[in-house]
């Protein structure tokens, strides 16, 4: 199936799921403005993870990718294919691109050992006052109780990592919007 044309979103149930399974989706959204122009944001974004990090809580990260090490996963140790652009189905770390639409969607898919699934999406948008909008969104799909267990678990971490990975990239698109004017 061509990913591009596949209307289904990370909330719809999986082929297969019986119409009636419905179940517990969890999210974490963080919604950040900015002077910085999508394309600009859009830069930011898209050179999440490998040598770059993930823009927050490094520590939090590598020990995370050492627990899914553990239990054999494969932990951040595949960085990613190239520095600065991604494409749909690379490798970033522990994650990979499922859905990448310049400049406005990345979605990353969760690849390390967890009672569910999960993905990383960030969506950029215009505003009308001319500023541009960073939404970043997790999303848990737990699987069973250890599941519910994992994201109760994990979710106090959260604000040591989401909140200032979105301000971070923010920062990063303001510098890159910066050095093209000092360029120009």
């Amino acid at each position: 199936m061509d990913r591009r044309r596949d209307s289904r979103t990370t909330v719809d149930p999986l082929p297969g799921d019986p119409q009636w399974s419905g179940g517990t989706l969890f999210t974490d959204v963080r919604t950040v403005q900015t002077p910085a122009s999508p394309d600009d944001l859009w830069q930011a974004v898209e050179r999440i993870g490998g040598e770059t990090g993930w823009y927050s809580a490094r520590l939090l990260w590598e020990v995370r990718g050492l627990m899914d090490r553990m239990v054999g996963g494969v932990g951040l140790r595949r960085g990613r294919r190239d520095p600065n652009r991604l494409m749909v189905g690379d490798v970033v770390d522990f994650w990979r691109v499922e859905e990448r639409i310049p400049p406005t969607l990345l979605r990353l898919r969760a690849e390390m050992k967890m009672p569910g699934r999960a993905w990383l999406e960030f969506t950029i948008a215009p505003r009308p006052d001319g500023d541009s909008q960073l939404t970043q969104r997790a999303v848990y799909w737990p699987r069973a109780l250890a599941g519910h267990a994992y994201w109760w678990a994990v979710t106090p971490f959260h604000a040591f990592v989401f909140p200032p990975m979105a301000r971070h990239i923010v920062q990063t698109a303001e510098q890159i919007s910066r050095t093209r004017a000092g360029a120009s």
